[in-house]
């Protein structure tokens, strides 16, 4: 901006300029709104074949036969996504337009799914277990940066009176469609053993729905916002988030909030072989509780996306959790294959509220220009917390029991319960968005 202008112009340019950007949001809202919509719809269908506590742990549990590396396998991913995030932030924090950065490191993300397809397809079980470990680690690198680009690009261009019922209706469509492919999966592709690997062609159709997702969003309209930040080292601006979180100590009480809630991870790669313990583990079965897993997490997202329009986020927050630690301990004590599927949808919807309220919520606590960076430091902690997770329940699994894990898993989930009832409601602040 001209520093030849008094204060008084500049403020007013600028509110002007805020003005005209607001404008533009409204008016390519509606195309927005459908093209997140359809990304989301098939970007999550995919992306839930393989985050679902099933196919991917019972598929490492297949190749290994060891709890361990069904743990180490799950902690190389989100390794990678908790080492990448912050970079993900220094990338496109400075640009005024986020897509173009997001459909390169989309791309990547989904090269990760491929690999993990085309191992299974191609390779003998010993070189297969490494390179899914390799391509999951991939996965997650990308996906730390992904997750941040496209959660400041939503903030972008869907108004915060609109975003929890997006995300709440994308999530439930989405969650739909991942049901129906995760019965098919189940029943045709793994106890089929279709195309010579039923695990392999699930993946493979992962890689599909997502990369028809990540197509269609080319056809979202970004604005270019009146003020960025300046350009910014990736040491520089780390060394900046210990004065962010002085500033604000209720973000940083959201953080460990979230952070202890992402630890509970530590027991989703073993619900299914907890299960499988029970009933079996039949590819019938495999797609029964993953259909009820996410068919729960589907309908749930529609009530949550709702709710934190109407009430905030951090409601949603703690109800999510709750329900999440509920069901564990409802998994203790259940022994037939439909009460399982009640516990696993169970699961669905609390860990679907959890996901859902944690990335938006995170929008509301202060200003657009930091926007990157707060989801940065998020999914660096949310992340983290998932890799130490499934190392720490493979240990704890293998050296104890399930039944220690899951009680370690409850006692966590309600710590970040706990927590988050001293955090004000964000939404309250009204900062600019």
């Amino acid at each position: 901006m001209d520093q030849s202008l008094t204060e008084e112009e500049r403020t007013r340019r600028l509110a002007d300029a805020e003005a005209a950007y607001e404008a533009e949001v409204e008016r390519n809202l509606p195309r927005n709104y459908v093209a997140n919509l359809a990304h989301g719809l098939l970007g999550q269908t995919g992306f839930r074949l393989v985050n679902a506590p099933t196919f991917v742990p019972a598929y490492i549990y297949l190749l290994s036969g060891s709890e361990f590396a069904v743990g180490l396998a799950l902690a190389a991913q989100w390794f990678g996504a908790s080492a990448s995030s912050i970079f993900g932030a220094t990338l496109i924090e400075h640009r005024k337009r986020v897509l173009p950065m997001g459909l390169l490191i989309g791309w990547g993300m989904r090269a990760g799914v491929l690999g993990l397809a085309l191992g299974g397809f191609f390779l003998p079980d010993n070189l297969a277990l490494i390179t899914a470990i390799g391509f999951l680690c991939l996965f997650g690198l990308f996906n730390g940066m992904q997750a941040v680009i496209f959660n400041t690009l939503m903030a972008k261009v869907i108004p915060l009176r609109l975003r929890g019922r997006l995300t709440g209706f994308r999530n439930f469509s989405a969650g739909l469609t991942a049901a129906g492919v995760s019965y098919l999966g189940g029943k045709y592709f793994v106890e089929g053993h279709a195309l010579g690997n039923g695990y392999a062609t699930t993946f493979l159709a992962a890689f599909v729905l997502t990369s028809l997702g990540l197509s269609l969003l080319m056809l979202v309209r970004e604005p270019e916002p009146p003020t960025i930040r300046a350009r910014g080292s990736l040491g520089g601006r780390l060394r900046e988030i210990p004065a962010m979180l002085r500033a604000d100590p209720a973000l940083a009480l959201f953080y460990v909030a979230a952070a202890m809630a992402a630890l509970g991870t530590m027991a989703v790669p073993f619900y299914i072989l907890f299960a499988g313990e029970r009933i079996g583990l039949s590819g019938t079965n495999l797609g029964i509780l993953s259909t009820a897993f996410l068919l729960a997490q589907t309908c749930a997202n529609l009530g949550w996306g709702t709710l934190a329009d109407r009430i905030g986020n951090r409601i949603v927050f703690m109800s999510a959790v709750g329900l999440w630690a509920v069901s564990i301990t409802a998994l203790l004590f259940t022994n037939d294959l439909w009460g399982l599927a009640l516990v696993f949808a169970g699961l669905g919807a609390g860990q679907g509220g959890f996901m859902n309220s944690n990335q938006n919520i995170i929008v509301e606590f202060g200003a657009r220009d930091d926007l990157p960076m707060r989801i940065a430091v998020l999914n660096t902690a949310t992340s983290l917390m998932q890799a130490l997770g499934p190392i720490l329940g493979g240990v704890i699994a293998h050296g104890a029991s399930f039944k220690a894990l899951f009680g370690l898993a409850i006692a966590v989930l309600a710590t970040s319960v706990v927590t988050m009832f001293f955090v004000d409601e964000p939404r309250k602040r009204r900062k600019l968005l």
